[in-house]
């Protein structure tokens, strides 16, 4: 009798997590006053980075300048959700996170034009900004470095048993840094109270993310640690910040790090000396086009019955503080060489 032919393994299927997962987020539901709120500060960081832009092309600010211009739902959307207790820490395209933890424009751009009346008394400048006392760690120039240190920060929130959460921005070129996934298994060893936020845009210094990483779905890179990621459309700041509510429900509730990536782009070059050849304008413009942030509220806003009178009055009082800020760099003088001395050491321990 003849023998059956044996027949083919079944394909190997991924076991089912059994592992508990924050819920999908919901977009925001923003009252008319929210909505303008948001309205505000996107335009204050497009307005104020655009500012940055003018006075870079005349020399007066130096060195590196990363502008976050259409990148702005991501930060007005998450650290709108934040409470007094939570802590903010970034990279170098950082100047609109610091507007958002409440740092007047022109201490800003006084430190981008490196001022004694900088925030960081003008020797931090573009990259390296700080302020303790607005809970912003900075600023770093190091690729990924500020995934380390805002994993210490949410390890001091821990500690001292504050409530607060960290949230450590990092872009998809950080994301494949080794200190980031160092940072990772701490974090969830430690259960400690972090957002971890990657903003995509796409392209890191000039090479797109899906030429760059093996796993261009950024938010699955927590996965072998037990992290979970949502990916979120982060041109919608209604999307940013219901992803912000989930997540720090996630982390308050003592349920550990979490990753959220913000699909976005950005339409400046990767900084100022960035020619940006490695994509057309045409692209450029179709995101502009399609999928502006600001644009997207300014229709949300009509649907609201708030008129072009209102709007241009918002428009009218952001340009005169931008350009006050950037009369009060232009005017202050430089620090005196005895500050190269200074703020080298805490000095008490």
């Amino acid at each position: 009798m003849a023998k059956a032919p044996a027949r083919a393994p079944a394909p190997s299927e991924p076991p089912t997590s059994n592992r508990e997962r924050p819920s999908e987020p919901q977009p925001y539901a923003a009252t008319k006053d929210e909505l303008l709120k948001f309205y505000e500060q996107m335009l204050l960081i497009r307005r104020f980075e655009e500012k940055a832009g003018q006075l870079y092309g005349l020399g007066l600010i130096g060195g590196f300048c990363h502008l976050y211009i259409g990148q702005e739902a991501v930060a007005v959307g998450l650290q709108s959700a934040l409470s007094g207790d939570d802590s903010v820490i970034t990279g170098y395209r950082d100047h609109g996170h610091m507007l958002l933890c409440g740092i007047p424009p022109k201490d800003v751009m006084a430190e981008l034009t490196g001022r004694q009346a900088g925030i960081s008394k003008g020797k931090g400048g573009s990259m390296h900004m700080f302020s303790v006392e607005h809970k912003f760690y900075g600023g770093h120039g190091i690729v990924g470095a500020q995934v380390s240190l805002g994993t210490g920060l949410a390890f001091a929130h821990k500690y001292r048993g504050d409530g607060g959460v960290a949230l450590a921005y990092f872009g998809d070129g950080a994301a494949n840094q080794g200190q980031v996934y160092e940072s990772f298994n701490m974090a969830q060893l430690w259960n400690l109270p972090i957002i971890y936020v990657i903003e995509n845009n796409q392209y890191a210094m000039g090479t797109s993310v899906n030429r760059a990483s093996a796993e261009d779905q950024l938010y699955r890179r927590g996965e072998s640690f037990r992290i979970p990621g949502l990916q979120i459309d982060g041109m919608d700041v209604l999307a940013a910040r219901g992803a912000a509510e989930e997540a720090l429900a996630w982390v308050r509730a003592g349920k550990g790090p979490i990753i959220l990536e913000m699909k976005t782009y950005r339409y400046r070059g990767h900084s100022m000396s960035d020619p940006a050849k490695y994509r057309s304008r045409d692209e450029v413009q179709a995101v502009r086009d399609k999928s502006d942030p600001i644009e997207h509220v300014k229709k949300l806003l009509a649907e609201q019955d708030v008129g072009e009178d209102e709007l241009k009055k918002i428009e009218q009082d952001i340009r005169r503080q931008v350009n006050e800020s950037a009369d009060f760099a232009e005017s202050t003088p430089e620090p005196e060489p005895s500050e190269l001395y200074t703020d080298v050491l805490v000095e008490k321990y």
